[in-house]
């Protein structure tokens, strides 16, 4: 029985804190005061509009919400800005965004104008723009919520606001936490990405870093060479054997396991849910957990974590 249910993970949970070792209970960090985030799963509600229709850089964008048969639930939900990789659309990744949606966010995922699929000048080294054009999202959701008459008015918690992202989508993600980025912006989620010039500066913020341990797309030494560059609490979770993105496809493998650690990531950093915290460092057998000292330390990270991954990876695969 031991041996299947070590079988039936496909992940190793690196938990990290970069200001000193982790201590029992719920990890520590920039998160939301604690407030009741939701018990039951909501309806889910999907509207479309364009930022900045005009401008030489428009934007659509897709948001998924929680709702009540045809109306937006009741109260304020946090953020997620969702940004997708290359050659890709937001729609490709309802798969995840839908389900964050029937846990309590609001995600909204825009179509970069020369990354997505079938743009007129595909180019990518757009990318570095990218950020940009998420503060974009992000500013025009706050007038949105001040609009009088819209659905969404009064339901966006702008104050609670989380960026994630896949591939390129997950460099956006990295390039948005830059030195001087608003407080609003409290945690992010790099999957199968890596970071960019000046990311990870400014306000300390949790980061969820989500690599496939055979990415040959993006090597997951550009995702761990991000997290060490990361000032605040980490998490790492590797998902053994996998490509670059495969797990993020409802009944595939690893699915369930990322869908339910990057929820218990956002309500943990969102609502301070601190269940949901306390639920991180279990997801796992404890066999394929470690905590790792400070970066202040003098022993390397890297040769301490990466021989548990290879001793953690044998005993899955028995």
């Amino acid at each position: 029985m031991r041996r299947a249910a070590l079988a039936a993970s496909t992940m190793v949970l690196l938990m990290v804190w970069l200001t000193g070792c982790a201590a029992s209970g719920a990890p520590a960090g920039q998160v939301a005061p604690n407030r009741t985030a939701p018990q039951l799963p909501y309806e889910v509600g999907v509207r479309t509009f364009v930022v900045d229709a005009g401008s030489s850089r428009p934007l659509p964008v897709t948001v998924w919400y929680p709702a009540q048969g045809s109306q937006v639930a009741g109260g304020r939900f946090p953020v997620v800005l969702y940004s997708h990789g290359l050659a890709s659309l937001p729609e490709l990744h309802s798969g995840l965004t839908a389900r964050w949606a029937a846990a309590g966010f609001v995600v909204a995922a825009p179509a970069y104008p020369h990354t997505r699929r079938g743009a007129a000048h595909f180019s990518r080294a757009d990318v570095r723009n990218q950020p940009a054009d998420g503060w974009r999202v992000i500013r025009h959701l706050i007038r949105l919520d001040r609009r009088t008459g819209d659905d969404l008015a009064g339901h966006l918690d702008m104050q609670h606001v989380a960026a994630a992202g896949h591939s390129a989508g997950g460099i956006t993600t990295a390039g948005m936490f830059t030195s001087g980025h608003p407080a609003r912006l409290r945690a992010g989620i790099v999957i199968a990405g890596g970071g960019m010039a000046g990311s990870f500066a400014g306000p300390s913020a949790p980061m969820l870093f989500v690599h496939g341990t055979a990415d040959s797309v993006v090597p997951l030494s550009v995702g761990r060479a991000a997290y060490r560059r990361t000032p605040g609490p980490a998490y790492f979770l590797s998902l053994l054997g996998q490509g670059h993105g495969e797990y993020l496809v409802p009944g595939r493998p690893g699915f369930a396991q990322v869908l339910g650690t990057t929820t218990d990531f956002l309500r943990w950093t969102l609502y301070g849910d601190q269940d949901a915290a306390r639920r991180l460092p279990t997801t796992l057998q404890p066999e394929c957990l470690m905590s790792l000292p400070s970066r202040s330390n003098t022993v390397s990270r890297t040769s301490q974590f990466w021989p548990v991954l290879r001793q953690c990876g044998k005993r899955l695969r028995l």
